[in-house]
């Protein structure tokens, strides 16, 4: 008689599911039907507030059936992905230009037709944002520019009447301007804000033939001129978009770096004007080699990267009568000086200027001539991580400007290096194939057995009951994890995937052919992992079970209150306490630097604030803070509920054996709340071996990803570094595998030590 366990049943289901996972080839855009003249058109958007408001209008106004979906932008992408290869989801769609060359790769979008574009109405950086090859090489226009956005100068008026021309000359105003008021903010560590002084330096963060362009000694230089201005507080420290608009608004900034989404963060109350960035001095002799005698000793402007907001058809739209008239409906000069006068949106048509009393948009117009249009080519979404890392490292001064650029290009060719080649699956399958042949034929022979046949005669009233249960849960839960698991023998881009076996976990474990315990390395990210696992643990069933012992006290007065108040971190989602704690770590505004400075005040000390993020111990150490504070009240209330089933006759048989406190303690009630409280470690170090909105959100990974852990380095594959889908898939496959062998050795361990008891 054959016999099988239960878990080597699921085995051989799961060999089945994986072998037609792997059979099946992936799935590939087809042509798409020509949809019924008299269908309604389909457009989807991420607009929200007046933007959506007047789009809504707009398409009031046209003559025809029209479909409108709202999607949030953080979602959009991953939405038409799913949609338009399918045949479903929009006709017409509204995106910025810069996802362009994803789109078309993964052919998403359709060329618009030769005549469907008025060019001569288009601004010529419009033009330019919106013209990538085709597979063929040939240039064509792939969207409809709508409007532009791009960074400006945003001034307080009552604070800085006379802009400087320079934005050297902004060091000046340190002397003159209130205490504690900046002369200029912007995100200094963010690449996008930064490629603005690299125009100025003649650089770009991508060159045209692909390859990373912050190099040489400009680029080092332009690292150096943001230290100089954080050196000499003219800029603050570690500062994003938030803390941005919180200084303008708040009168401790007279000037930001921003783009027009900050005007509707800004209080109607506050007198402010935008201007063209300033230009950089030092830029002169640093700049493009191209140019002449004459200009190279005048100030070089800085060039913010321009966005283009852009009406794009999906191949489906592209074969539908009527969309190119909607096309021309939402793209014409009428329709641009609508958004203008309704959304405060820069046209990118050069017939629907902004309205002459509309100082606004006017000035981001005049910024938008010089700006450079963002590289809409696939290239372009690896370039961010490793420059804004460079960028964070020179200015906390960890490594020099020229060493940084230098591991940021290394990192950048590391991501875009090619994927595995493709390997032949009939080995494979053929394994995977025989395995399901045996379960399937172990089944058969089970339910030829008689005795089988009557147990599960008499199973079937039970059946009832819980099969729609089973079913759920291998639809929502089984099918997406072997799904997920069978991923990570696939390489390459979503859409054209391609077997390449164990490949994926052959360059994890091998740290990439580089050395094992590099930065971003499995081993080392491993290790951080973790320690980050056993600290939180500790201190969650250290703090939960001494607060529990204290809660649990008979005399203690207003238990219930200190309960509620104690489970409160706990019940405010983790996202929201991450960002909490972020704030006030931050090291010039931050609640703790606030703490500091008391502490100086009263004790007359001269503790310095504490740059959280700048080392690996003290990111760590906030990370950990933040944890902690989410993680204790779960061990507190189950150790309160543990507390609860403690016989009282054994404590007061203890305590008439002469045993003190402490020994009833741990002779008596921990022993007796271990069952309850191993159970629940384990899930706790589960959760926090898996806690990705915390080391996101608080430290990002830093310094330079030290303190990521192993689930966030997998999200940065999928979705920061080319979309590495089979690469990401193999290290969730990791991280299974190490929990499962943990769990699996933890609680062997607990029954042998059962047994010697």
């Amino acid at each position: 008689m054959i016999r099988l366990r239960a878990w080597r049943w699921l085995a051989a289901l799961a060999c089945l599911l994986a072998a037609s996972a792997l059979g099946t080839s992936p799935a590939r855009a087809t042509s798409p039907p020509v949809p019924d003249a008299s269908a309604p058109l389909t457009i989807w958007h991420a607009y929200r507030g007046v933007e959506q408001a007047t789009l809504d209008a707009l398409l009031a106004s046209y003559d025809g059936d029209v479909e409108v979906l709202a999607i949030p932008y953080d979602a959009f992408g991953s939405k038409l992905a799913a949609a338009i290869p399918l045949g479903e989801g929009p006709d017409l769609f509204i995106d910025s230009h810069e996802r362009l060359g994803d789109f078309i790769h993964r052919g998403l979008v359709a060329p618009l037709p030769p005549d469907a574009l008025e060019e001569a109405a288009y601004a010529p950086q419009a033009l330019t944002a919106v013209t990538l090859p085709d597979t063929e090489g040939h240039p064509r226009r792939w969207a409809a520019p709508m409007s532009m956005k791009s960074l400006a100068l945003y001034v307080n008026t009552e604070l800085l009447p006379e802009v400087p021309a320079t934005l050297e000359g902004f060091e000046a105003l340190t002397e003159t301007l209130p205490e504690g008021v900046f002369p200029l903010a912007w995100e200094a560590n963010s690449a996008y804000a930064h490629a603005a002084i690299l125009g100025a330096y003649g650089i770009e963060l991508l060159t045209a033939e692909g390859d990373f362009g912050m190099r040489g000694d400009a680029a080092a230089r332009s690292l150096q001129l943001v230290m100089d201005l954080l050196d000499a507080k003219v800029l603050p420290e570690d500062a994003d978009g938030a803390l941005v608009a919180d200084l303008f608004r708040s009168g401790k900034a007279a000037a930001v770096i921003s783009g027009p989404w900050l005007a509707g963060d800004l209080p109607a109350s506050l007198h402010y004007e935008i201007r063209r960035l300033p230009a950089i001095g030092d830029a002169a002799q640093h700049r493009a080699s191209g140019a002449t005698p004459e200009t190279e000793e005048s100030p070089a402007p800085m060039r913010p990267l321009l966005t283009v907001e852009s009406l794009m058809l999906s191949p489906r739209g592209a074969t539908h009568p009527r969309a190119a008239a909607l096309l021309a409906h939402l793209t014409s000069a009428e329709a641009g000086r609508r958004r203008a006068r309704d959304a405060r949106a820069l046209s990118a048509r050069t017939d629907a200027p902004p309205p002459s009393a509309d100082a606004f948009l006017r000035a981001f117009q005049a910024q938008a001539a010089v700006a450079t249009p963002m590289p809409a080519v696939r290239a372009m979404r690896a370039v961010w991580e490793p420059a804004s890392r460079a960028i964070r490292k020179t200015l906390r001064r960890d490594v020099t400007p020229a060493k940084a650029l230098e591991e940021a290009a290394r990192r950048f060719q590391e991501v875009r290096r090619p994927p595995p080649p493709p390997k032949d699956p009939t080995f494979f399958l053929a394994i995977l194939g025989a395995l399901s042949l045996f379960g399937a034929l172990t089944l058969l022979h089970r339910a030829r057995q008689p005795a089988m046949r009557a147990r599960l005669r008499a199973s079937l009233p039970a059946y009832r009951y819980v099969i729609h249960g089973v079913l759920l849960v291998g639809l929502l839960v089984l099918g997406p994890i072997l799904v997920g698991a069978a991923t990570a023998l696939f390489a390459g881009q979503p859409h054209q995937m391609y077997y390449v076996g164990l490949d994926n976990f052959v360059d994890i474990l091998t740290a990439r052919s580089g050395p094992l315990f590099a930065s971003g390395s499995f081993y080392l990210v491993l290790i951080v992992t973790v320690a980050w696992t056993a600290c939180n643990v500790v201190l969650h069933l250290a703090i939960g079970v001494t607060l529990a012992l204290v809660l649990s006290r008979p005399l203690l007065k207003l238990k219930s209150v200190y309960r509620v108040l104690l489970i409160v971190p706990w019940s405010v989602p983790s996202y929201v306490t991450a960002l909490a704690w972020k704030g006030m770590f931050h090291r010039q505004f931050g609640a703790v630097t606030g703490i500091i400075q008391s502490v100086n005040d009263v004790f007359g000390t001269e503790i310095e604030p504490i740059a959280w993020f700048a080392t690996f111990s003290t990111s760590f150490a906030a990370n950990l803070t933040t944890n902690v504070w989410l993680g204790f009240p779960f061990m507190m209330v189950v150790t309160l509920g543990a507390l609860t089933a403690v016989p009282k006759d054994v404590l007061e048989a203890a305590e008439v054996d002469g045993a003190t406190p402490l020994q009833r303690l741990w002779h008596v009630t921990l022993p007796m709340i271990k069952p309850t409280m191993i159970p629940a470690t384990v899930l706790g170090s589960i959760w926090t071996f898996n806690m990705f909105n915390v080391v996101f959100l608080v430290s990002g990974g830093e310094p330079d990803g030290t303190t990521d852990i192993l689930i966030s380095e997998a999200y940065r594959w999928a979705f920061t570094r080319e979309a590495r889908y089979g690469y990401a898939a193999a290290y969730a496959v990791l991280i299974f595998l190490i929990l499962a062998g943990a769990s699996t050795a933890g609680a062997r361990w607990i029954d042998r030590s059962k047994e010697r008891a």
